[in-house]
This record gives C-alpha cells, sequence and structure tokens, in this order.
C-alpha cells in the first residue's frame, strides 16, 4: 500500500531539496504552471504555497477575472483567474486547477488560480528566444525547452503593482 503524503507535506519536501540544491541551481529552477494554453515560469520564492482550488465567494461589482475569496485556513485570500487577467479564458476549475498562494512579501492574502501545474523547470536548459518586453514589466523573457515548448516568464513582484491587478471594482 502506496505512502500517503499531504500536499503541504510534499511542498515542504520539494523546498527542503531545493535548499539543498547548490544556489546556482536552485536560483534557476522554476515553478512551471500553464496559464490558459501557455506555460509559465514563476519563481520559487514568490509562491508560499500551492493548493487545490477551494470553494470561493463571489464579490459582486468586481471584474470577470476577480474569481473572489477564499478562506485558507481561517483567512480570507483574494482570487485572481491569471488567464481571465491575460485576457484569455477564464479557468474552468478542475481537479488539475490550483491556487498559487503569493509570497506575503510581495502582497498580502492573495492568491492566483491557474489551469494546472506544470512542475519544476530548469531555466538552464532552456534557450532564450526573445527577451523580456520593457511594456509589461511583470512578463519576462520567453524561453524555449528541449522539447520545443516555449515559456514565458511571471514577474510576481511587478504583476501585483500593477494598477489594473489591484483595481478589482467595476465602479
Amino acid at each position: 500500500m502506496a505512502k500517503r503524503v499531504s500536499l503541504r507535506e510534499f511542498q515542504e519536501s520539494v523546498v527542503a531539496r531545493l535548499k539543498a540544491l547548490p544556489t546556482t541551481h536552485a536560483a534557476t529552477t522554476k515553478l512551471g504552471i500553464q496559464v490558459g494554453d501557455s506555460a509559465w515560469l514563476v519563481d520559487l520564492t514568490d509562491v508560499s504555497e500551492v493548493l487545490p482550488v477551494p470553494t470561493m465567494a463571489n464579490v459582486p461589482l468586481t471584474r470577470r477575472w476577480f474569481k473572489g475569496v477564499a478562506n485558507i485556513r481561517g483567512n480570507l485570500f483574494s482570487v485572481v483567474d491569471l488567464p481571465g487577467f491575460l485576457g484569455d479564458e477564464p479557468v474552468q476549475v478542475g481537479v488539475s486547477s490550483r491556487l498559487l498562494i503569493i509570497h506575503a512579501r510581495h502582497i498580502v492574502n492573495s492568491a492566483l488560480l491557474v489551469n494546472r501545474m506544470l512542475g519544476l523547470r530548469n531555466i538552464d536548459e532552456m534557450t532564450e528566444i526573445a527577451p523580456a518586453d520593457a511594456s509589461v514589466p511583470w512578463c519576462g523573457p520567453l524561453r524555449r525547452d528541449r522539447d520545443g515548448r516555449e515559456w514565458r516568464e511571471l514577474r510576481l513582484l511587478d504583476l501585483v503593482q500593477q494598477t489594473p491587478f489591484l483595481q478589482v471594482g467595476t465602479i
């Protein structure tokens, strides 16, 4: 019979393994996420936790990409549908959908809803094919992995400082 491991225990073991890596390797390891049909990379230090999607309470008079608030261990977190925010189709919440809890040093009690996790990726094994676009400060360089898949880097600190991200109300 397989040992059951909670998501929290798994995440803690991943963090422990990353801390044990040489500094240069840990800095090049990113979290892969699917946002709509696109693959994105997120710095592991920008995310405090990844969770299955809990029940969310709708908040009236907000933009369509603002999914509402979720109770996570007794604290309310605002939830932004990342594909919806980027102008894609909103996430159809299913078993593979996840919430990325943004680290509190960037913004307090905020989470991103994504389509699914794509695992850890090493950017040293990718080729940069386009630099970051200065007009979109939260969007880093475009890279291609060995399989030909393109990955865009998501700069969470820059994203959460953007006025459109912070203004969820429609009034």
